[in-house]
């Protein structure tokens, strides 16, 4: 059950309209790192959980993910309040209305006259938000490890956003926003490290001859670290097809009376590699012979 309080958990406090830095904060309302992806990652994660501690975890910050999408939304909102007004109303000669819109070569133009100044549910860019940003699996050891890092780039969106603004009160809400995100990574390390073991991912061992190996697949410069030396890692400099020994081939046993039906199929598509036939190519490059 959701209760909705008709109080941000952050207070909004916007300087100025700026129908521009409205469309770049759409990045974190209906983007890939946004809020909302955020909230229906861990959502999801939770219905599927069995464990009611990170059951309990997860609800809780999926539950202040769409508040923070409120306080996105409202700046959003905030920020193309008089952009808002004056396209509805069309109290601006056309001129100075597109100018106003397009800003800095920004695209609010679009959002604008697609969504009135409202704070849809697309990127900055604006594509419309879709379900494929969620790459959530059922594996608690793997998705805690996807959380961690679907944090930390929503950090580093925030940062980027508190960058291109001088508004102290966009600053002040942006920062405590990026701020949460620290801390929900706190919180997914200590469920992730409180499963023990919890690498590899899943039930199923590696295959132990290769879980330390380290193949060198390229040439000149190669640079060593604990990435590929020490420890337990072998490092193959020039690794050779078939590491398993065979002979690197695909093969595949077929029914007796498909036998019949592959080899005929291959005597009529086989190639004929001494041919050299006139193509479409030579006769467009004026290449084929004149009679």
């Amino acid at each position: 059950m959701f209760v909705h309080n008709k109080r941000l958990q952050y207070t909004v406090r916007v300087g100025a309209p700026d129908p521009g830095l409205a469309n770049l904060l759409l990045e974190q309302f209906g983007g890939p790192q946004g809020e909302l992806s955020a909230a229906m990652r861990y959502f999801t994660q939770a219905v599927a959980e069995d464990d009611p501690g990170r059951k309990d975890l997860l609800f809780d910050i999926a539950t202040e993910e769409l508040s923070h999408l409120e306080i996105i939304g409202s700046i959003v909102a905030m920020l193309n309040k008089g952009a808002k007004g004056q396209l509805a109303e069309g109290v601006q000669q056309e001129a100075e209305m597109y100018r106003a819109l397009t800003g800095a070569g920004n695209d609010s133009h679009v959002t604008q006259v697609l969504y009135g100044g409202g704070a849809p549910l697309t990127n900055s860019a604006g594509y419309p938000w879709t379900a494929a940003y969620i790459d959530s699996i059922s594996e608690p050891t793997a998705d805690l490890r996807s959380n961690i890092a679907a944090e930390a780039r929503a950090k580093i969106v925030y940062e980027r956003l508190i960058n291109v603004t001088d508004d102290p009160g966009i600053k002040d809400a942006l920062g405590f926003l990026m701020t949460r995100e620290i801390a929900h990574q706190k919180s997914f390390e200590k469920a992730l490290h409180s499963i023990q073991p919890n690498f590899p991912q899943g039930k199923l061992p590696g295959k132990p001859e290769f879980t330390s190996v380290y193949f060198n697949m390229s040439s000149g410069d190669d640079v060593r670290g604990p990435w590929n030396q020490g420890g337990d890692w072998k490092f193959v400099e020039s690794p050779e097809p078939a590491v398993d020994g065979g002979d690197g081939l695909a093969t595949v046993t077929v029914a007796e009376e498909d036998l019949g039906v592959l080899q005929a199929m291959a005597a009529r598509t086989v190639s004929d590699p001494a041919s050299d036939p006139v193509t479409g190519a030579d006769l467009g490059a004026g290449q084929a012979t004149q009679l």
